[in-house]
């Protein structure tokens, strides 16, 4: 009996303790320059406001937390452009507080690009200044009337220069090249874009009969769709496979051109 008293016991403790403990919300992200507004409600006993402390990269800071609305002033805790954060927000049990614009750390699209070449073994460099969170880089090609995605690079973040190396498939005449980034606004930001002559020989193509093959000139990049605008396939060699597309009319994007053929 003494045993499941002392059992009983324990887990009431474990509850009253749960019960009392306070909660707390974590935030992190990105530094951008700007503060976050808080709603803090009343505590439910009355007496006093919900948030009890707030902490940024573990060091407690001296907000004035006891108002019902206050701002936690991130510049005065020593951080520069582009560093990580992250925030503790520490309440009482029964009540919570609320983030007005959470959204200032989320890394944004702040870049500028600076140089942007291609060098004789086809890679596609460029270089970036004041980057203010890691988001991905998209590098598109103009082919075919249209932007195509065809490499994606994670960005460094931070503000200084920073230089990235592609692989890309160029196509006879002019070639065009741009980078652009999408943040939490959805809005894509675009850097400069590159033109740049190559002196390739134009590609042709022709079929294995009975049509199972597609053979080019040269090795390109390449597009197949349905007469309905469905994408087949696509790729990039000397050679595509069509001996599993059914009957029908398709367009084929490759090099800087588009062609229309049947297969029976």
């Amino acid at each position: 009996m003494d045993r499941i008293a002392k059992l009983v016991s324990t887990l009431l403790l474990t509850f009253v303790c749960a019960g009392s403990m306070a909660g707390e919300i974590v935030l992190s992200g990105i530094y951008q320059e700007k503060n976050l507004y808080i709603m803090n409600p009343f505590a439910p006993s009355g007496e006093g406001f919900c948030v009890t402390e707030i902490k940024v990269n573990g060091i407690t800071t001296s907000d004035d937390i006891n108002s019902s609305a206050f701002e936690i002033d991130l510049a005065a805790t020593g951080l520069k452009k582009g560093d990580d954060v992250k925030i503790i927000i520490k309440h009482k049990d029964g009540c919570e507080p609320k983030v007005i614009n959470p959204e200032v750390l989320k890394p944004q699209s702040t870049f500028t690009v600076t140089a942007i070449k291609i060098d004789k073994n086809n890679k596609l460099t460029f270089t970036t200044a004041n980057e203010s969170g890691s988001l991905p880089f998209i590098v598109e090609q103009f082919r075919w009337n249209k932007w195509i995605k065809v490499a994606t690079i994670e960005g460094d973040g931070k503000p200084g220069a920073h230089t990235y190396i592609t692989d890309v498939n160029l196509h006879s005449g002019y070639n065009r090249f741009r980078v652009k980034q999408i943040d939490y606004t959805r809005k894509p930001r675009y850097g400069k874009e590159l033109k740049h002559r190559t002196m390739l020989a134009e590609v042709t193509y022709s079929f294995v009969k009975p049509f199972t093959e597609v053979k080019f000139s040269a090795e390109t990049m390449y597009e197949i769709y349905s007469d309905k605008g469905a994408l087949m396939d696509k790729g990039v060699g000397v050679k595509a496979d069509v001996s599993k597309l059914p009957a029908g009319d398709y367009f084929l994007n490759y090099d800087t051109k588009t062609e229309m053929f049947k297969k029976k």
